[in-house]
């Protein structure tokens, strides 16, 4: 005969309903760090999935090291512990081993300062386009410009993304949120002093921050680059939507 026996205490209500807290609360805490993780995770997984990676990068491999630590000593740091962080609201730290002066206008054209961007798909209506500026929470910038639209060569335009949790139209913040997701075919449309040029999307790909052969000058035609950070919410990489003059100005 046994000398102990062990009984099951009844589970009161008061421990039952803390145990239901307890559960409750872990399952919203994990709600929270999915919803917290997911759209960079989603977001990178498109940007590997749909858009190339497949530029060639403008420095030898072997200078490569030594370009990047020479351009992060002016650039600063990505170690959120140091005193010396990068400010990737200015235009210039958006590149790598590229000429981060800044250009201030057109130098042709001095008497425009801006002009609009519109582009129907992903609703962006005569947003702002800074000539050679510098400040992206101002908004959109052409950067280091050498020409107008419409003219034969290569404008690159930089804008900020965000999460798209916290996408706010006619924001500066989240200009360029949806640019990533445009499609070969899609139209952009660029309005200079009163004249509208129709622009047409014919590729797209990521690229590292060091990759600044997208950024080189071609005359063949007129171009339009449109450049942004992926994954949303990070400064890892960059989005680049290339485009062509698709027609005439409108006057």
């Amino acid at each position: 005969m046994a000398l102990y026996s062990y009984k099951k205490k009844p589970t009161g209500a008061t421990r039952r309903f803390f145990t239901v807290i307890s559960y409750v609360s872990m399952t919203v805490g994990s709600l929270f760090l999915f919803f917290s993780f997911y759209p960079v995770i989603a977001s990178e997984i498109y940007s590997r999935v749909f858009i190339n990676s497949d530029f060639t990068e403008p420095i030898p491999s072997y200078a490569a090291a030594a370009s990047v630590r020479k351009a992060n000593e002016i650039r600063g740091t990505d170690d959120k512990f140091s005193t010396n962080l990068v400010d990737y609201t200015k235009a210039s730290n958006w590149f790598i081993g590229g000429d981060s002066t800044v250009t201030n206008g057109l130098l042709a054209r001095p008497d425009i300062k801006d002009y609009t961007i519109s582009i129907p798909k992903i609703n962006i209506k005569d947003f702002k386009v800074i000539i050679g500026g510098e400040d992206l929470l101002e908004g959109i910038v052409h950067y280091r410009p050498e020409c107008l639209p419409g003219e034969k060569c290569v404008i690159s335009l930089f804008g900020h993304s965000s999460l798209l949790t916290l996408y706010r139209e006619n924001d500066p913040k989240h200009a360029f949120s949806y640019v990533p997701f445009l499609e070969v075919g899609d139209t952009v449309y660029v309005s200079v002093d009163g004249v509208r040029y129709t622009y047409e999307v014919y590729d797209k790909a990521v690229v590292k921050p060091e990759e600044v052969s997208v950024l080189e000058q071609h005359f063949d035609n007129s171009y339009l680059n449109l450049i942004t950070c992926v994954p949303h919410g990070t400064y890892i990489n960059r989005a680049v939507v290339k485009a062509k003059l698709k027609d005439l100005p409108i006057n």
